[in-house]
């Protein structure tokens, strides 16, 4: 890291987070099982994927006996896009192991799971991790996105875990890093590895969570950021009156970013693309409903506003589900878009020319569409200036279009995140040490106090499901899409009506480190929300 710090770099590395009850004394925590799980769906699919691993209990933490504990050797690796927060993961990890036994050594495997593939690999000491404590990004080992999945990438990670005599592998990532862990444990059990695989849950789109993880980290500090920004374009549209921001968000396969901004910010309009689904809501459908409000609010003299675009919508609205579907099988097989067929076809020849360029762009690692790279925002501002049109509105319509991603992905994390991955690096060296391979790491109770938090081990088959990917199905993680039923969308639900006529912006602000506890330790809105 560069030592010519800034005065916030500094103060925040001397920061100190603090832990739940439960973790103040890692030498009485226990782990209490439950009973047998099962897969979210596709069971017996996952349970032949998974033999080894299926069927695992939860294990809950709690008090207990006291217990000596032997050195450990454990690897972590980040995996995926950036997400704040892992730097106190790894500082999490790093210190419990310390605790539990002072001779416990901890390596980062560089550059993501292809360091683990070729080891790479880096000693995280105390001088390496004191400046990263606290701080954003994956900087200290980095990361990428390489998928561990051929048998000559598995037998080199086997190779890897075993050179270094590990016992432990801790995984930072979303669902399908997730799921490549619970490929890696599943793997090193089949042929005799003690490395216990352990994943730890991070995304900022949210999307990896359930009943007991409720939250991914990094969630927090990227919507506050993202708020930070909605909320300073609010404030310059009402004081310019002239126009509409389109504001196209991070979230390819749910919107639950969308949803936190605009609990956050109350814009004129924010799509949620599961609603739109729900609905089953066409693009001339979605392109109505925004041109309504454009209409009404110009009834009232106000020709601005600010509208929030889910960065995956355009895989939410059925026709174009279909032809992306489509356009992907084709490109499994090697073919091109001039096979589309039926209403894929018809979708694609009504899209406009750059749209049509973008969904023929190349793949992401799984075969998919790269939906960040489809300019929904752009396609939404020209359709309503045609439906405008159509309708011979007097309305006028000036539009500015926007897209937040990368800003929210590595800066400074919140107390929020900087407490909860340190919770979760704390955790995970918990499940190593009880050799419990196969597991994601929890903490819970979230929106309590942080003395009332708990501790858990999910194992990773009970999130999976089979999925089409290339062409094929394979078992992941299932994504957590927004509940429509969820108390978080029904308060949105019942005010947004308000929201779109009036000026009822909300102004966050950039986020706090220092202060009022109301203030600098504020939990996600949509958790306030739903755990209430």
């Amino acid at each position: 890291m560069n030592r010519q710090m800034s005065r916030l770099q500094k103060l925040r590395a001397e920061y100190r987070p603090g832990l739940p009850k439960i973790l103040r004394n890692l030498h009485h925590v226990r782990f209490e099982k439950g009973g047998p799980t099962s897969s979210v769906a596709d069971q017996e699919d996952i349970r032949k994927e998974f033999p080894q691993t299926f069927g695992r209990p939860i294990l809950n933490g709690k008090e207990g006996e006291v217990r000596k504990c032997s050195a450990l050797k454990v690897g972590v690796v980040f995996s995926g896009g950036q997400a704040a927060g892992g730097h106190n993961v790894i500082s999490g990890l790093f210190d419990a192991l310390k605790i539990l036994n002072p001779e416990s050594s901890l390596m980062g495997f560089l550059g993501g799971p292809s360091g683990i593939v070729e080891n790479r690999t880096i000693e995280i000491t105390q001088e390496v991790i004191a400046p990263y404590r606290n701080q954003g990004g994956f900087d200290l080992i980095g990361s990428g996105r390489t998928k561990i999945e051929t048998e000559e990438q598995l037998a080199a990670s086997l190779k890897t875990a075993q050179a270094h005599a590990l016992d432990g592998l801790v995984v930072v990532g979303g669902d399908d890093s997730n799921t490549n862990a619970a490929i890696l444990a599943e793997f090193f059990l089949k042929h005799g590895c003690k490395t216990a695989v352990i994943g730890v849950p991070k995304t900022i789109d949210g999307d990896l969570k359930n009943d007991y993880i409720p939250i991914s980290f990094g969630f927090d500090t990227a919507a506050k950021t993202y708020s930070e920004m909605i909320g300073n374009i609010e404030r310059d549209a009402l004081s310019a009156k002239k126009y509409y921001h389109f504001i196209k968000l991070m979230g390819r396969s749910a919107s639950h970013i969308t949803l936190e901004c605009a609990l956050a910010s109350h814009p004129n309009v924010a799509l949620i693309g599961e609603e739109v689904a729900a609905k089953k809501m066409t693009l001339a459908e979605v392109t109505k409903e925004l041109t309504d409000v454009i209409e009404k609010r110009a009834k009232k003299g106000k020709n601005y506003g600010v509208i929030l675009v889910p960065e995956g919508l355009i895989e939410f609205i059925p026709e174009v589900k279909t032809l992306i579907a489509e356009l992907n099988n084709l490109v499994a097989k090697g073919e091109d878009e001039h096979k589309l067929t039926g209403e894929a076809k018809s979708c694609f020849q009504s899209l406009p020319e750059e749209i049509q360029k973008q969904l023929l762009l190349d793949r992401d690692p799984h075969g998919n569409v790269q939906v960040s790279q489809i300019e929904t925002e752009k396609m939404l501002i020209s359709a309503v200036k045609k439906e405008l049109a159509l309708r011979g509105s007097k309305a006028k319509f000036s539009a500015l279009s926007h897209f937040f991603g990368y800003e929210g992905r590595a800066g400074f994390p919140s107390n929020f995140d900087t407490r909860y991955c340190y919770a979760l690096g704390h955790t995970a060296a918990l499940l190593v040490e009880e050799k419990m391979t196969g597991y994601i790491t929890c903490v819970g109770d979230l929106h309590r106090p942080i003395e009332n938090w708990t501790i858990a081990g999910l194992p990773l088959t009970m999130l999976m499901n089979m999925e089409m990917r290339k062409g094929k199905k394979k078992p992941v993680i299932q994504k957590a899409l927004v509940n429509l039923k969820g108390k978080a969308f029904e308060f949105f639900r019942q005010n947004r009506a308000g929201w779109a006529l009036e000026d009822a912006y909300r102004y966050p602000g950039p986020i706090q480190y220092f202060g009022e506890t109301d203030l600098v330790d504020i939990v996600p809105i949509s958790m306030q929300l739903e755990l209430s």
